[in-house]
C-alpha cells in the first residue's frame, strides 16, 4: 500500500514541478531546524534544480545544536536566516513546508502577506490544520520525513548516482534525518528501514559518523544540569523548567529532555524555557520525550495547552516526541531582574500545573 502511495504521490510531484523552470521557491523550515528538516529542504532544493527551479531553504528563527551545524557545513548545504525583514512580492512564486505545516514558522503570515501560495506541504507529523496545499500534500504518520523523500527518490525522479558529489551527500543527509529522527532507528517504522536501505548504497558513512559524533559544548551541558536541578517527577512524568536561554542556546533544550528520559523511574520528561531572540521576542519553547507507547506526544500536549485565539495549537509532536511555543507578546521584553524572576515564576508554575492536572497528580 505504501509502495503505491508513493508512486501515486511522486506522479503528482512531478506534474507539480513540471513547467515551473525559472521559478524560485521557498522552502520553509521550522524556525529551529532540525536534521530531518534540513534534509528534506535539501532533497527539495536539488530536486527542484534538476528542473531549473530555483529553490531556497528559509528559516525564521536559529540554527545552534552542534550537530545541526555540522550537517549544513560538512555537507555544503545553503540556508538562509530570513530573520524578521518583511517577505519582498514576486520574489518568490511558491512555498514548500517540508517537516512542518506552517505552526512552527514565524515565517507563514510573511508569505500569505507578500502573496506566496502554497505549492506543496510534505509531513511526518499529524495534520496541524493551518495551511492547505491543494496542488500536493503527502501527510503519513511514519519515523521521519527524511524517510519519504528517500521513497521519492527510490521511484527515480531524481535518480541518484554515487559518483556525483552531491547526491551522495544528499544520501547522507537522509539517513542522518532518519536516524536522529526514529532515536538510532529505535522508532523507526517498516517505512523508515526501507528507506534507510535504498540510501545505503549512496550515503558517505564517514561524513555521518563525523557529523553524529559532535561534542557537546559547554551551554548545553550547563541547561542539562539546571534541568536535573530543578525538574520535578511525579507518576513517571519529569518536569523541568531552565529560565531564560538565548535565541542561539535553544537547541540546548531537547537535549535536555532527552537527557532526564534516561532516568529509570521517568517515561517522559518535558523541559522549557523562556528563549529570548535578538530584537527582544520572547517565547516559551518547550520539548518533550516520552518512552511510554501509550502516550501520544501530538495529543498529548494539544489537550494540555490547547490553542491560540486563531485555533492554531501551541504544541504538537510525533511518535515518542513533541514540543511546543508559547509567545509571551506584550510580556517579552528586557525587564528588570527581580521583574524577570517573578515573570518567570509565574509561567513555570502555570506550565507546572497544567501539565500535572492533566495526569491528576496537581501540584498543592
Amino acid at each position: 500500500m505504501e509502495e503505491l502511495a508513493t508512486k501515486s504521490k511522486v506522479t503528482q510531484l512531478e506534474a507539480l514541478l513540471t513547467g515551473r523552470e525559472g521559478e524560485r521557491h521557498a522552502v520553509v523550515l521550522q524556525d529551529f531546524p532540525d536534521p530531518d528538516a534540513i534534509a528534506c529542504g535539501f532533497a527539495y532544493h536539488l530536486l527542484a534544480a534538476e528542473r531549473g527551479i530555483q529553490a531556497d531553504l528559509i528559516y525564521g528563527g536559529r540554527i545552534s545544536h552542534q550537530e545541526n551545524i555540522a550537517l549544513i557545513n560538512l555537507l555544503e548545504i545553503q540556508m538562509i536566516e530570513w530573520g524578521h525583514d518583511e517577505i519582498p512580492s514576486n520574489h518568490f512564486q511558491g512555498s514548500v513546508f517540508v517537516d512542518n505545516q506552517g505552526t512552527t514558522s514565524n515565517l507563514v503570515e510573511r508569505l500569505e502577506h507578500a502573496g506566496v501560495p502554497v505549492l506543496a506541504i510534505v509531513d511526518h507529523h499529524d495534520h496541524q490544520g493551518r495551511l492547505t496545499a491543494p496542488l500536493f500534500t503527502d501527510i503519513r504518520p511514519v519515523g521521519a520525513c527524511a524517510s519519504i523523500f528517500a521513497h521519492y527518490l527510490a521511484e527515480e525522479i531524481l535518480p541518484l548516482r554515487p559518483s556525483k558529489p552531491e547526491h551522495r551527500r544528499l544520501a547522507t543527509a537522509l539517513m542522518h534525518g532518519i536516524v536522529s529522527e526514529t532515536g538510532s532507528m529505535i522508532h523507526a517504522q517498516p517505512f523508515d528501514f526501507t528507506a534507510a536501505a535504498f540510501l545505503q548504497p549512496f550515503y558517505d558513512i564517514d561524513l555521518l559518523m563525523d557529523i553524529l559524533h559532535q561534542r557537546r559544548n559547554h551551554k548545553v551541558m550547563e541547561v542539562i544540569r539546571l534541568a536535573l536541578a530543578n525538574r520535578v517527577s511525579k507518576a513517571g512524568l519529569c518536569l523541568s523548567g531552565v529560565g531564560y536561554l538565548r535565541g542561539e542556546d535553544r537547541d540546548a533544550i531537547p537535549q535536555a529532555a532527552d537527557f532526564l528520559l534516561t532516568e529509570d523511574t521517568v517515561h517522559t520528561a518535558v523541559v522549557y524555557g523562556i528563549v529570548t531572540m535578538a530584537d527582544g521576542i520572547e517565547c516559551i519553547h518547550g520539548s518533550l520525550r516520552t518512552s511510554k507507547n501509550s502516550l501520544s506526544p501530538d495529543a498529548f500536549l494539544k489537550e494540555v495547552l490547547g490553542r491560540t485565539e486563531q485555533g492554531i495549537f501551541y504544541g504538537g509532536g510525533k511518535a515518542g516526541a513533541g514540543g511546543f511555543e508559547i509567545p509571551l507578546g506584550f510580556l517579552s521584553g528586557n525587564d528588570s531582574e527581580d521583574l524577570a524572576q517573578l515573570k518567570w515564576n509565574a509561567f513555570d508554575n502555570k506550565i507546572r500545573k497544567k501539565f500535572f492536572k492533566k495526569i491528576g497528580m496537581e501540584e498543592k
